[in-house]
């Protein structure tokens, strides 16, 4: 998984040829840590890139795509958001909701 920054998001995220998962989690969060081995088989899996973004560092980016509650996931595509999960989910529903089947 890709760790993102203020730095990196454009590049890594908006500019990207193929869809980005994104992960917005924090630290404190007991089921951001819940879902992160579920992303990491979905990432093994599927091939997809997946992004971690630490809403806690960057609020900024949090503020910009209306991250209200955590882990928010967000895919993009064509560097638009195109799918939205809030809180942590088995893989196959997270799979389903995402599109990702």
């Amino acid at each position: 998984m890709i760790t993102l920054t203020a730095d990196n998001f454009e590049e890594r995220v908006l500019a990207a040829q193929e869809p980005v998962l994104v992960d917005f989690w924090a630290e404190w969060c007991p089921p951001c840590k819940m879902v992160a081995p579920v992303l990491e088989e979905i990432e093994a899996e599927l091939g997809l890139t997946i992004g971690k973004l630490d809403t806690d560092q960057h609020p900024e980016i949090q503020a910009r795509y209306g991250v209200m509650s955590l882990p928010t996931l967000l895919l993009f595509e064509n560097g638009q958001p195109v799918r939205q999960v809030v809180g942590a989910r088995p893989k196959r529903v997270l799979v389903r909701e995402l599109g990702l089947t």
